[in-house]
This record gives C-alpha cells, structure tokens and sequence, in this order.
C-alpha cells in the first residue's frame, strides 16, 4: 500500500524544497471530498489520489501538478466547491483540476467518429496545459491497475480507449515506460488467451533467460573495462505487448521472435556512445537494415539513442540500445525531464536546451485559438502533433490538414465545390486572405462565389494534395479551352490563303480523315494542339485540303519564303538543314544551346538569321508558330559545340585534376573551368567543354561520375 511517507520521500529526491504540508492539506482536502471513502467502482479514493501522486512523483512533475493529481476528482463529487478550492489552493489549481475534468468529460465512441473522436480528445489536451497531460496519464494508470474492479463492458471500454488514445499520447510526450505499461494492461483484457499464453511460454523460460542475460551483459561489461569505457549496463525482456505486435504483424509465432531480449548501455558522453557502437558491432554481427541512429535524427518527442540489433551469443539476436544517461533521463520521463520547478527557481538552460523549451513553448498559441476561460502556465507546454493542425468548422467539425495548410485547404477538404468558389474566409470570426496559414484551434469559416474559379497562384501555397490536384485539372482545363480558341483562330488564318472558310473546311470529308491521321480524336485536340504550338496550322492545311488547292498557292512564295530566300544567299554556318538546302546562315540559340543529336526546331528572327531551339524550349514553344521552320541535323558534317556542365562534388585534394582527366580521357576539350569550395566540404565546378554531339556529351557525363568523390553532374542550358 503506498502512504503519503514514500510519496515525500520520493519527491524530495528531486525537489529538496516541496512544502510536505501543502500536499498533507491536498490529501485532507481529497478526503473531505469523498467523506464515503469510495469511487463509483469500488475503489478506495485515498490509496487511488496516493496512486496516481505515486506515478506523477515517477515523472518528476512540480507540487503543483502533484496538488492537481491528489485532488482531480475533488469537484465530481459535489462535496466541495469551487470557491473552497480556490480559497485552499488557488486558482490555477483549480482551472486545471476543471480542465481535466472537462477532458474526462468527452465521450468516447467506438463508431465510425471513433477516429474524429479520438482526434479531438487529443486536441482538446494538447490545446491545455501540459500538466494536466500528465495527470490524466497517471490517472488511466492507476485506473488500468485496478482495472478488476470495474464490469467485464467497462473493462473491455477502459482497456481499448487506453490503447487507441492514451498509450499513443504516451508514446508522443516520450514517456516510455508508462506506454508500455497501459498497452501491456490493454492486452491483458481485451486479448486475455493470448496475454496467457504469452505470459505463460516466456515465463517458462525465464530462469534460462535470465542466466542469458546475465551472460551477455557480464560480456559487454568486459568490453567497455577494456576500452576503460565508464558505462551501466542493464538486460531487459520486450513487453507483452510489443512481443504481441510483432507477431501478429510479421504473421509469426512466438519461437520465431528472436530479439525477445534487449539490453541498454548508458555513458557519459555522445562520442562514447558510437563507440560502444562499433565495440558492438565489432564482436558481434550486426543484423541488417536493424540500426537507426537517433542521437543524429532525434525522435520528434525529443528521444535519442542509438539501436542496434546483432547476432549475439549462441546464435540469438539481441537488441542494444546505447545512450547516455542524460538521453535515458528523457526517454523515461519524456518532457518532463525538461521541468522547471517555481520553487527551486529556474534552471539554467543553454544551447539545445534552450530549442527544447521554445518547442514547450509553441503549444502556448493554440490557447488564443481556442476561447476559454483559464490560464496555463508557459513553461509546461509542448506540440505533439507537429506535422499536423486540427481545425473546426463553424458548426463544430474536426478537419485534419497537413501543417502550414490554409483556408483554400480547408474548403477543399469540405468539398471540391467548396475549394472551386472560395473567395474568402472567417477565422475565428475574422476576415483573413486566402493564404493565412492555419493555427491548431482555428474556427474556420469558407465564404464562396458563384462567379470565381481557381487561380493558378494558389498553386505558390496550398499545402494538401487534393486542393493541389483539383487546382490544377481546372487551370489546365482552363488553359486548353484558351489553346482551342487560339488555334482555331490560327486555322482560320491559314485557311483564308488558300480561300477557304473553317465552316467549309470542316465539311469536307478529308477534314475527319486528317484529325485521325494527325493521332488525335476530336477537332478540338487539333485545334488545342495547334494553340499550344506542338503543330502548325500549315501542318494540319496540309492534311486537310484536297492538293490541286495547295498546288495554287505553291508558286506563291509568302513572307516566310522570301526571308528564306534572302537566308539562302548567305554562307554555310552550322550542320544544320533547312528543307534540304544547306546553305541558310544559321545562330544556337544561347537559352537551350542545343547539341547535335537533339530534336530541334527552327525560329526565322528579325534581322538575325535562322535561330536553331531544342523542339522542347520553352521560349520556342510560346512563340509564334508562323515563324517556325523544320530544320535537322546534317548528320555527315562533323562539328564540335560549346556545352556547360556543373559537378557536385566533395571538396578534397586531387578532384580537379580527377575531373579534368575524366574529359579528356572522353576526348573532350575543356574551354574554361570554374572551382568554387562551399565551406561545408563540398564543390561545385562549372566546365565549359567542347562535344560533338548528345552522345559524346553522355559520354563525358558518364566519364566523370566515375570519379571518386563526384557527386551530382547537371548540363547547363544557359
């Protein structure tokens, strides 16, 4: 039975200043309470408020979170009232003892709400004060301890809203081993066979798995006294639980779950912890793909440890997990290990510290969110959905969006006719813009029109991909519908030299019998084609008027054989043809340089010749389709072109001469060099290089990579 005594004795290990006689008032106060001495189940209310003080103490929480947890439940049971309690404690006591109860208060349904359920109980605790977390944690403890005395249908109730809310809350605030214990107390009720069974198979063995693990820890012992490594070394058996999951996940029995043992080595410092590591890993054989380095990627609950799985005596796999005692400390406590104590006074805090009460901190905001009537502290608040934000519509509804998502998300996680007509939006009764990011908390209401439509600049910040993809079907609808406009335009033009109307064009029988030898369906894929500028309206003539018609024009040569002809009069410049002739002077243009070997297509300029573009250029592509002109390349003619490459690569001795001995091994003439050192021991080096066509510049690009040390190779257009 635990008394008052063990729970002082207790806290007073970690707080030497508690005021004793604050929680004597706190008990006496709890048992004027409840003047029956009982809870609705049966319990005794003392030895329950005793309990749960018992585990609040374990987390190392302040004698305020300690008053809270001994009276929670003080107010349920109508003997006392509000002003009694703040008159004995306060208020701030008193607002996180309603908190909690309003907490307590939400129900629990196990329907088609359960996720939204469960997503708002979890809010509503995240968007309060973290103490009160922890409180309602070591409440549900107990309560999972005692769990016997409550009906078969309450047990089943009690056990599954600990293990779909309360252990994962657990999980997320990095409390270890207060998870593991609520999941192992959940298994025991709601899979009792298989909890048996479990308990009954590992306990058989347990006096040979305790000689093994006194075996592998006496060996890792020996290990660090040999590297004169100062560590503690301790040997553990997975929890019921996690044992359970893993067999019911990889679909095995439990003679095949090997790593039922896990040890833990803690030291002093980061760098004896990989250390320790590679003494591991250096006597036994690591399993593959087991490891995760935490130190370096800390969890988002702030854990950090490195894990391990090796091969270890006898053949048996045994987990290892490596820390330091600092990094123990928080695994076990979670963040509270990171408290500050208002009657010790402040603990100095430097460096990551300092990043670890900012990340407390950022909870704080959610309050100014939500409209309540109480005030928490600062220095007790922590966000445990980070990577999510949970917003209400006006008539209550929970929509989950990924962090950083707006108004434009949200109307669109309403519905996508919503999203289509948002023109504005209320938050929290405010008229925000459309990019206001949403806060945890925020009451969001959509204001529509029927006369607006998506912009192709909420592309730039929306955040979930359903708002992204509905946004961009629209524009590109939008876009094509313009592109058919344009191009059926482009057509009419085209067809009036040849004294034809689209109206007739369309009437003829070639005109179908031309769209299905173009590839395409409809006229209106034509006509967008043509608008896009991937076909020109010439083309499609071509196709569609009988050739006696075409014949007419033909010896009348337009603007664009006139420039050709006064081109052709100029001397050869490039292996580039021009309807065969050869003859046309001729410029690359410098925004995609092309090289031989690349589809290209050509651009008559003003005053300045043939311009050559790669087919896919952007700049060609949005010019006008009148002026292109078919062009390849003259295969037989050699001819070398200037190209710019850019390597990634480390910065280390010999990677220049490395790099420049790859090209000209690749028969590659290099016209100038740039090397420019990052400070973060990486490169980048920009060559201007001499190729005679695509494949030889893949050759050369090839040739590099297999430089030791070359990390990225990228073609420069420009």
């Amino acid at each position: 039975m635990i008394t008052f005594e063990d729970i002082f004795a207790q806290l007073s290990k970690y707080n030497s200043q508690a005021d004793g006689e604050l929680l004597i008032r706190a008990a006496e106060f709890s048992a004027r309470s409840h003047p029956d001495q009982t809870t609705d189940n049966g319990r005794n209310c003392q030895q329950h408020a005793l309990e749960v003080a018992a585990i609040l103490v374990r987390l190392k929480v302040d004698e305020t979170t300690l008053v809270v947890g001994i009276l929670h439940n003080s107010l349920q049971s109508g003997k006392i009232t509000k002003e009694e309690l703040i008159d004995g404690f306060g208020r701030e006591v008193c607002d996180l003892i309603e908190v909690g109860n309003k907490i307590s208060a939400i129900p629990y349904r196990q329907s088609s709400q359960q996720q939204v359920e469960s997503f708002r109980k979890m809010f509503v605790a995240m968007a309060r004060d973290l103490r009160v977390i922890l409180v309602y944690l070591a409440v549900r403890l107990s309560d999972m301890r005692n769990i016997g005395c409550r009906t078969e249908q309450d047990q089943i109730f009690y056990s599954r809203e600990t293990l779909e809310i309360y252990a994962p809350l657990a999980n997320r605030l990095g409390i270890s081993w207060l998870k593991g214990e609520l999941e192992d107390l959940s298994l025991q009720v709601l899979e009792p066979e298989k909890y048996a069974e479990l308990t009954q198979r590992i306990t058989a063995h347990k006096e040979e798995r305790r000689e093994y693990v006194a075996t592998v820890r006496e060996q890792i012992c020996t290990l660090l006294a040999e590297s004169k490594i100062s560590g503690e070394v301790t040997g553990r058996f997975k929890h019921f639980y996690s044992v359970y999951r893993k067999m019911e996940r990889t679909g095995v029995g439990l003679d095949q779950i090997y790593d039922l043992t896990a040890f833990r080595v803690l030291v002093d410092s980061v760098r004896e912890c990989y250390e320790v590591l590679g003494l591991i890993h250096a006597n036994w054989k690591p399993v593959p793909g087991r490891f995760k380095d935490y130190i370096a990627m800390p969890k988002t609950n702030m854990y950090q440890s490195l894990h391990t799985t090796v091969i270890g005596p006898f053949g048996e796999r045994i987990e290892v997990q490596i820390r330091t005692r600092q990094m123990h400390r928080i695994a076990e406590e979670g963040v509270a290990a990171h408290w500050k104590y208002k009657e010790g006074g402040p603990v100095a805090v430097t460096g990551r510290d300092d990043q670890r009460f900012n990340w407390l901190r950022q909870v704080l905001e959610w309050q100014r969110d939500v409209s309540t009537d109480w005030n928490a502290s600062d220095t007790s608040i922590i966000d445990l959905f980070p990577e999510e934000v949970y917003v209400f519509t006006p008539n209550g509804d929970v929509k989950e969006l990924p962090h950083g998502s707006c108004s434009i998300d949200f109307a669109y996680a309403i519905h996508t006719g919503v999203g289509q007509q948002c023109v504005g939006a209320r938050i929290n009764g405010k008229l925000s813009p459309l990019k206001t990011v949403l806060k945890n908390g925020d009451i969001v209401e959509v204001l529509t029109s029927a006369h607006q439509t998506p912009s192709k600049d909420w592309l730039s910040f929306v955040k979930t991909s359903k708002a992204r993809n509905k946004i961009r079907h629209w524009v590109k609808s939008e876009q094509r519908e313009k592109s058919i406009e344009i191009g059926r335009e482009l057509l009419e033009k085209e067809l009036r030299k040849h004294s034809y109307s689209m109206k007739r064009a369309m009437a003829l029988d070639s005109f179908e019998f031309a769209v299905n030898e173009l590839g395409f369906k409809t006229a209106d894929d034509v006509f967008a084609t043509v608008g896009y500028g991937k076909l020109s309206a010439g083309q499609v003539v071509s196709h569609v008027l009988p050739r006696e018609e075409l014949k007419k024009q033909a010896g009348k040569p337009g603007p664009l054989g006139k420039v050709l002809a006064k081109l052709g009069r100029r001397k050869p410049q490039s292996a580039i043809l021009i309807g065969g002739i050869d003859n046309v002077m001729v410029r690359f243009a410098n925004c995609c340089n092309p090289l031989p070997g690349e589809p290209v297509t050509g651009f008559i300029t003003r005053g300045r010749g043939l311009a050559v573009h790669a087919e896919n250029c952007s700049q060609v592509l949005a010019s006008d389709p009148e002026r292109r002109v078919d062009v390849e390349w003259d295969m037989q003619r050699k001819t070398t072109r200037p190209v710019k490459i850019q390597v990634f690569s480390s910065d280390q001795k010999g990677m220049l001469v490395g790099i420049s001995g790859a090209i000209a091994d690749a028969d590659a003439n290099i016209f100038s060099a740039s090397v420019h050192s990052r400070g973060d021991l990486k490169g980048t080096n920009l060559f201007e290089i001499d190729v005679e066509n695509l494949e030889h510049l893949n050759r050369v690009i090839r040739a590099i990579k297999k430089v030791k040390g070359v990390n990225r190779v990228e073609r420069i257009r420009n």
